[in-house]
């Protein structure tokens, strides 16, 4: 995990790159990026499940097949990532690196 200075840059980029996304500021959205059969983004979703079953966060999927070249290679090797409005988590990750993510 790490906090990057460049988020709000790199959340720009998704949402511009993805429009149908909802995105409300009283309502600060956790992204999980990933791909169409990517096994590692189905582990990611269900480790996310179970971390909702104690906190209620929300999130969206967000496949980056939709994304143009240059933000495809940034996520290409790194998938799945959950991108917070503050910070970027790459996989592995497990339920406490998601807890540390509303503490940090």
């Amino acid at each position: 995990m790490h906090n990057d200075n460049n988020i709000e840059v790199l959340r720009a980029r998704v949402i511009a790159a993805s429009p149908h996304l909802s995105v409300t500021e009283d309502n600060p959205q956790w992204w999980l990026l990933g791909t169409s059969g990517c096994h590692l983004c189905d582990i990611a979703e269900q480790i996310i499940a179970q971390f909702q079953a104690v906190q209620p966060v929300t999130y969206q999927y967000v496949d980056i097949a939709d994304f143009d070249e240059a933000l495809i290679m940034e996520f290409a090797t790194s998938i799945p990532v959950i991108l917070t409005p503050s910070q970027r988590l790459n996989y592995p990750f497990s339920v406490m690196d998601l807890q540390q993510l509303l503490t940090s």
